[in-house]
């Protein structure tokens, strides 16, 4: 791996900062132990889900963690199919860690890539759109950080150690248990070791249709210390490993009728991380993360090639530090991953041999790395006024081990923001950031190639986007209002469209195919009153690809679209120990959807059809009692969709069944109602 260099003029940085006007909001780190911080492009967009919301709705997957997010949506009713969207984007665009730990690449692209426990949960920062140059690698839809809890986020002040045991039903349709043990190991150090449970039966959608395929079991285990080394260094060790298994259809993000064969699936992921702190004085603030991620995938397609495989190992590290120096407080780092994507036939050769290009290759292989350096100065011109600007260098690096075939790319991205007081309680956030990505590691299911045809595009180009923002905020007392408009695009696109545009073309074959756009508002009024706490939203996007409307089944992998989400929550503590919420959702229609369009292009189909996304109204509300005086039994009632809404999520496939020949092609219906009861104790 070639480390990077910089090699840009001073007169080319200047121009590509003075062109850009720009954000800043500080950065956060409420976990002391983990390096990452909050990354802001236009302040107004930037949220959190906080653990709290997580355990008053009971969530159990990450439609649950994102549901009253409005700039986050999440495709896909079954957990181990579900994919995130920000602002249109795909998390492929996403960069998503865990405790500072990267979730990349793709297994299986009928599945999603990031899997999560939402009883771990302390935080879920979510930065939508291209951010600072401490943001790290390829972020160019944004970036998602789940923190995990640390020991003294659930230890009492007064005692050494604790635990709480946790027992939970849901109506439609399982159960969940957990156990979390934590304490003082001594007075330097502490832990914290849990353990989830999860079991599932076909869910049922609002018509009361069984939705076959979407049973599954699910088993976490994850521990935690942290410890004091001296009184200015702080490490943080971490360990999950997460297991998923059921029997589910051949795609398992798309319908299963009760006569189509299930194929068992299984899916595995490990996740190690270090985190290392040490401060001293105002010069010293350095930080570093180590990881190690492990995921794999196996499906026994017993009708055709039998049990397949597809691994991904992740390891690398961040380091950085921050000086403040006077006015400035900067922060400069160098950050490196490495990722290798591999899949094998795990059946007798009989079995696979037929289905192989080559019988004689069983095993295949990638590696990708992208190494990165990069300053971000936050420089207080005025106690009103705050100007940021930043730097990042990045470096991409991907061989095709098995096919002996390479690409590589690196660029600069600039950054410019700021925030102004414009007056009392106004506050104005500009931001315009640049960032890029290169060529990573594939699909690990489509790894096998024809090894007579070519799957990178000669001279292949890295992904560049730019990304602007305008927000202005108004806070008076317990009153906020919210605005903020953006426009996003992405040139270069690296997709690998279905089919062979060319002989000498692999029917995986990845190229630069034009331009995406994604533009759009959000607004947010919110008004606290004692008790009651009221929150409304408002978001638009528009998603395109080379003019095109951006569909889940076109575009798997870049994006989806969604109609504009109205939602509305209310939330009212009516004693110290009640409780009780309601979340509206509305997400309006999206009729006449062009489609098909690259399938006109090879001939599959005369001529390009429409589709519909039909709206939806969701209703979900909850009730919390805390019946002993020192909170330590929680009683959790929660209905999710109350009123049985039957209805398909925007951010799943659009339904094509209509169009002959493309029967099947279509999203899980999501969930019907849903009555979950959950039993807490701490002890």
């Amino acid at each position: 791996m070639r480390m990077p260099l910089f090699a840009l003029s001073p007169l080319s940085v200047a121009i590509s900062l003075l062109a850009a006007s720009a954000s800043y909001a500080e950065e956060t780190t409420e976990n002391a132990s983990t390096i990452e911080p909050v990354v802001v492009v236009g302040e107004t967009t930037n949220t959190k889900v906080k653990p709290e919301t997580l355990e008053k709705y009971q969530a159990n997957d990450l439609a649950d963690v994102f549901r009253h997010e409005p700039s986050v949506t999440v495709g896909g009713s079954l957990g181990i199919a579900q994919k995130i969207y920000i602002r249109g984007l795909e998390d492929t665009y996403l960069n998503i860690t865990v405790d500072g730990a990267p979730q990349t690449t793709t297994l299986f692209h009928h599945i999603g890539r990031v899997s999560i426990e939402p009883e771990l949960l302390q935080v879920v920062d979510v930065q939508a759109g291209a951010g600072e140059a401490t943001g790290g690698a390829g972020a160019l839809g944004g970036a998602i950080r789940f923190k995990t809890k640390n020991p003294d986020d659930l230890l009492d002040a007064d005692k050494q150690f604790g635990g709480k045991i946790k027992a939970g039903l849901f109506s439609n349709s399982g159960h969940k248990t957990s156990l979390s043990l934590y304490g003082n190991l001594t007075d330097q150090w502490s832990m914290l070791g849990s353990y989830v449970a999860v079991d599932r039966d076909n869910m049922e959608d609002g018509d009361g249709n069984e939705l076959y395929g979407t049973a599954a079991e699910q088993n976490l285990g994850f521990v935690k210390v942290r410890g004091q080394l001296t009184d200015n260094q702080s490490l943080t060790i971490s360990y999950e490993q997460r297991h998923e298994e059921g029997d589910f259809g051949a795609r398992p993000n798309w319908p299963t009728l009760e006569t189509d064969e299930l194929y068992p699936m299984e899916g595995k992921r490990k996740t190690f991380v270090i985190n290392h702190q040490v401060t001293g004085g105002d010069a010293l603030r350095l930080q570093t993360t180590a990881y190690y991620t492990s995921s794999e995938i196996q499906q026994d397609r017993f009708d055709r090639w039998g049990l397949y495989a597809g691994y991904v190992d992740t390891y690398g590290f961040d380091i950085r530090n921050t000086s403040a120096l006077g006015s400035h407080s900067i922060t400069y780092g160098a950050d490196y991953r490495i990722d290798q994507a591999s899949s094998e036939y795990l059946a007798e050769d009989a079995v696979w041999q037929a289905w192989a290009w080559d019988p004689a290759v069983g095993e295949f292989e990638e590696e990708g790395s992208v190494a990165g350096l990069y300053v971000q100065d936050h420089w207080q011109l005025h106690d009103k006024f705050l100007l940021s600007f930043g730097l990042r260098y990045d470096s991409y690096d991907l061989e095709q081990v098995t096919y002996n075939d390479k690409t590589d790319s690196n660029d600069v991205s600039p950054n410019i923001g700021f925030i102004y007081d414009v007056a009392t309680n106004w506050r104005l956030s500009m931001g315009y950031a640049e960032a890029m990505r290169g060529k990573e590691v594939g699909d690990t299911f489509t790894l096998e190639h024809n090894p007579t045809a070519i799957s990178l595009q000669p001279n292949l180009q890295p992904e560049q986007v730019n990304n602007t923002e305008l927000g202005l905020e108004y806070q008076n007392g317990g009153f906020l209002a919210k605005a903020s408009v953006y426009k996003m695009s992405i040139d270069d696109v690296i997709y690998d469209q279905q089919g062979a545009g060319a002989a000498h073309q692999d029917g995986t074959y990845y190229e630069n195919i034009g331009e995406i756009e994604s533009t759009g508002f959000e607004l947010l009024l919110s008004q606290q009153w004692q008790q009651v706490l009221v929150t409304s939203t408002f978001s638009s996007n528009d998603s395109e690809i080379n003019g095109e409307v951006i569909e889940g089944y076109e575009h798997n992998g870049l994006g989806n679209s969604r109609g504009d989400t109205f939602t509305l929550d209310v939330a009212y503590n009516i004693t110290d120990s009640i409780d009780v919420g309601w979340h509206y959702t509305y997400v309006a229609d999206l009729d006449d959807l062009e489609v098909l369009q690259r399938s006109v292009e090879l001939g599959w189909i005369g001529g390009t059809q429409t589709i519909d996304k039909p709206g939806y109204n969701v209703h979900d509300i909850y009730l919390r009692w805390l019946p002993l005086e020192n909170d330590s039994l929680s009683l959790d009632f929660a209905v999710l969709n109350l009123f049985n809404e039957q209805y398909r999520d925007h951010s799943s496939v659009g339904d094509y069944n209509d169009i002959p020949g493309w029967e099947g092609v279509a999203g899980l219906n999501e969930a019907g109602r849903d009555v979950r009861m959950t039993v807490g104790y701490a002890f």
